[in-house]
């Protein structure tokens, strides 16, 4: 055999390191199908659930504008448990808010507001999230029951309306731009009276039961923290007779001095400048209304 010509047989090493090479190039060519396979499924599953997604978010859509609120809630909750990260993740839990309050529950308002707060706080519509928990726990505290029902005003829960007014008084320090703000401002004003007339109410009912030290510090805390509302003339003169009970006649001559100075024309003052008498409930013997009534009527 010639130098030039080529065995017809390979060494058994040679051999050896032939079927590695082929089965590395066929590894290799399995491998890269089934990388294209993968990826075109990825592909297709990605947009399958892009779709899909946008056919929740476009059902949700249409109960909203429709005013059928409860569907669209539950839409919107499918959405949010399908996809929890998905492209309208944000936008939904806005919607979320405004479908609750329309549906008139006021507490899964409050608590899908509180949850968007504490998922993006630094999201462009923070301060609707602030205005929608705001006016959802002033309308929870709008009771007509507890209007006419015959409890001890000294024992009623304010916490809604302080809540209340918390959220609103958010809006005015952080957003002053807000579309929100001037509602808001309008908001605090009612709320703030609100509770000083509180305040002045548990004062009387002290007053009613000669617990006058308490009717005083109701009184105080009026005129220190709610300066402002028109409760702080009958804050004063709650306190003027809570502190002649107690025999703190100087303390109730500077008290009226300061009535007599900043409210004139208070309809308990009398011509002479002093508060006109007072009486309370014990006084005198109560009617049968005022006692059928617990206190309220005759």
């Amino acid at each position: 055999m010639t130098k030039t010509e080529q065995p017809l047989y390979l060494s058994s090493r040679n051999f050896l390191e032939r079927l590695q090479s082929d089965a590395l190039y066929i590894s290799s060519l399995i491998l890269s199908i089934v990388i294209l396979s993968l990826s075109g499924c990825n592909s297709m599953n990605k947009t399958e659930q892009e779709d899909s997604e946008q056919q929740y978010y476009q059902s949700a859509q249409k109960e909203l504008q429709a005013g059928r609120f409860l569907a669209a809630i539950e839409r919107i909750d499918s959405l949010k448990s399908q996809f929890p990260y998905g492209r309208y993740a944000e936008q939904v839990q806005l919607e979320l808010i405004y479908a609750h309050y329309r549906n008139l529950d006021y507490t899964q308002t409050v608590i899908s507001a509180e949850e968007f707060i504490h998922l993006y706080p630094n999201h462009p519509q923070l301060d609707y999230a602030y205005y929608a928990k705001g006016i959802a726990t002033f309308q929870m505290d709008k009771s007509l029951l507890d209007k006419f029902t015959p409890t001890d005003i000294s024992k009623r829960d304010m916490g809604a309306a302080r809540d209340s007014f918390e959220d609103f008084n958010e809006i005015i320090l952080r957003f002053p731009n807000s579309e929100y703000f001037n509602e808001a401002r309008i908001k605090m004003l009612f709320l703030r009276n609100r509770l000083a007339d509180y305040e002045v109410n548990v004062a009387n009912y002290y007053m009613h039961r000669q617990a006058y030290v308490a009717a005083a510090n109701r009184g105080q805390y009026v005129v220190k923290h709610f300066q402002q509302s028109p409760a702080v003339a009958p804050a004063l003169a709650i306190m003027v007779k809570a502190y002649r009970k107690l025999g703190l006649d100087g303390l109730a001559g500077d008290t009226l001095e300061i009535l007599v100075l900043n409210f004139p024309d208070y309809e308990e003052l009398s011509s002479e400048g002093d508060i006109k008498s007072f009486r309370h409930v014990d006084d005198e013997d109560p009617s049968w209304l005022n006692i059928l009534s617990f206190g309220l009527f005759g």
